[in-house]
């Protein structure tokens, strides 16, 4: 096949267009440019090491206008926003698949670890859980199309992060093996992102902490600088370990309750996307629920009506947290997912 593989010079997505290489495909790498910090360099080296052309794809108006604008805006409503999957669907994994069709490819590949499978049943393609539990992409995923997944190929379904960084030695890329992943947000390389978002906004005014009952307990600095289940850096106590669990933008107050008070047996969640299943209104499942990237799946009852997916746990699961994503599984397959109101 001919493939493009999606380059930005890092471990993984280097690894991918070595591993279809090594398989006899006809590669070419295309680097998205997002931001000011999108390393070109470190992809035109991959691409001279393994003497493959190179594209190059401005997308800073794009990027800007979806993913940063987003970003801004959920942290303005006192929501905590998840950039990666909103740039998956509009500019990431969008541009590399448009490129890729518009160009003669067969496929576009990236290195994330996850499956992605075409339902005999119901006729849809799904993202499903990648073999590596560790380093699982699948969560990441939810938001992309059927045209998206129809065009896209992921290599790494069934490696290991492990496995990839030992083969890697043996390589002319070893000096990848044994670079750290980034937990940044990729356009705010410091994680100053109530810094960054103030730049673009002005500085957000300090208001109340509150208890549950409305009582003031204290002064914060700005609404931005805070998100559901935060526990650190909040200059108060209650006597007992204390988290955030509501920001309320309207009246500027962001109230802090006791760990007790955390935890939530439901969620509803809008701007569904059918993978597996389709979310139709009038339906109801049972499936596994993820609410953040790192959280173990919780079981329960799902029930759609008007759009809006109503979420029963059977047991209570903490800091669910607005703007969030809840990724809903069918087994290991994503059924469909959606943003936490």
């Amino acid at each position: 096949m001919k493939i493009l593989v999606g380059l930005s010079g890092g471990l993984d997505s280097t690894y991918t267009a070595y591993k279809l290489i090594k398989e006899g495909h006809t590669v070419e790498g295309l680097v998205l440019i997002m931001h000011d910090y999108t390393d070109v360099n470190a992809a035109k080296r991959t691409a001279d090491i393994l003497g493959i052309k190179l594209h190059t794809l401005d997308c800073r108006e794009l990027f800007k206008k979806h993913v940063v604008g987003n970003f801004i805006s959920e942290y303005s409503l006192g929501h905590t926003p998840n950039p990666c999957t909103v740039c998956n669907r509009y500019v990431k994994i969008s541009e590399l698949c448009r490129f890729a069709n518009e160009n003669g490819f067969d496929k576009a590949a990236t290195g994330h670890y996850a499956h992605i499978v075409f339902d005999a049943e119901t006729q849809r393609y799904c993202i499903a859980k990648g073999n590596d539990e560790k380093k699982d992409q699948s969560y990441m995923l939810w938001y992309l199309t059927q045209e998206q997944l129809k065009t896209l190929y992921l290599p790494l379904s069934d490696i290991t992060k492990e496995q990839i960084r030992e083969e890697i030695k043996q390589t002319d890329f070893a000096y990848l093996a044994d670079t750290k992943e980034s937990q940044e947000i990729c356009f705010i390389p410091d994680n100053d992102y109530a810094s960054y978002i103030e730049k673009e906004k002005g500085v957000f005014p300090e208001g109340d902490f509150v208890d549950a009952d409305g009582k003031v307990i204290g002064k914060h600095k700005g609404i931005i600088h805070y998100t559901i289940g935060q526990r650190k850096g909040l200059g108060i106590s209650l006597g007992a370990p204390a988290y955030i669990t509501k920001i309320n933008p309207e009246n500027n107050t962001v109230t802090v309750e006791k760990q007790s008070d955390v935890k939530a047996d439901m969620l509803r969640a809008n701007s569904l996307n059918s993978q597996l299943l389709l979310a139709d209104d009038r339906t109801e499942y049972t499936l596994d629920v993820k609410i953040r990237y790192a959280a173990k799946p919780m079981r329960a009852t799902v029930k759609i009506e008007n759009g809006i997916a109503t979420v029963l746990f059977n047991e209570p699961v903490r800091a669910i947290t607005p703007g969030q994503s809840a990724v809903f599984y069918k087994d290991d397959k994503i059924a469909f997912g959606g943003t936490i109101i």
